[in-house]
């Protein structure tokens, strides 16, 4: 079984497999770069969203004023801001925040990856402030398993440049749809965002 997050992201995740009796191997095929643009104000805002672990690692470092209202996509994004969340969609996708934020939202902030999808921007009306950027890595020598954990949609498409034909476990809908147009084959989505969905839908995929 092949792990692709970033370094140091891996651990918790491949420590719980292998006490399962599971036979891990880790290869990171993305790597996050900061963008470095200043504090930023959040004192403004009826709402601020982040979507990934990254996003609200960094703006909990970055961010002047504490937020009226904070959504995330998912329990692990939740877990990593690490304060009070006041929505988290059933649906982890940007369509399912969007389906349950309340109406009307007021001035919403959208911290996230340079290049997350803009659908929150677009029917929100949001500021969007970009916090990193994703980078693809390719493995110096060939990745061999039987299955890849993927836990973004760029993790996916960095996976399907590789051209293998290992299946798939996501960590949800937006990676699972990321990998299914890229034309990975994917057997199993977690159905929490989270290091315990992601164990489950391994167990299950391997079954």
């Amino acid at each position: 079984m092949i792990l692709t997050r970033p370094e140091g992201r891996n651990e918790r995740l491949a420590q719980s497999l292998r006490d399962l009796g599971l036979e891990v191997g880790i290869v990171p095929l993305i790597e996050i770069e900061p963008i470095e643009s200043g504090s930023i104000d959040v004192g403004g805002y009826s709402w601020v969203i982040v979507t990934s672990a990254t996003a609200a690692r960094l703006l909990r470092e970055r961010m002047l004023g504490t937020p009226r209202r904070v959504a995330t996509i998912g329990r692990a994004t939740a877990e990593a801001w690490g304060a009070k969340t006041d929505l988290i969609p059933s649906v982890a996708t940007q369509e399912g925040l969007i389906a349950e934020l309340p109406r009307p939202p007021g001035r919403v902030l959208f911290a996230g990856a340079k290049n997350a999808r803009r659908l929150l921007v677009e029917a929100l009306d949001a500021d969007f402030v970009a916090l990193y950027r994703t980078k693809e890595r390719r493995p110096s020598e060939p990745l061999r398993g039987d299955l890849v954990v993927l836990a973004s949609p760029s993790a996916a498409r960095a996976f399907a440049a590789l051209e293998l034909q290992i299946p798939a476990v996501t960590i949800g809908p937006e990676t699972s749809m990321a990998a299914k147009n890229a034309g990975i084959r994917v057997i199993r989505e977690a159905a929490t965002q989270s290091t315990a969905g992601l164990v489950d839908a391994v167990l299950r995929a391997t079954r």
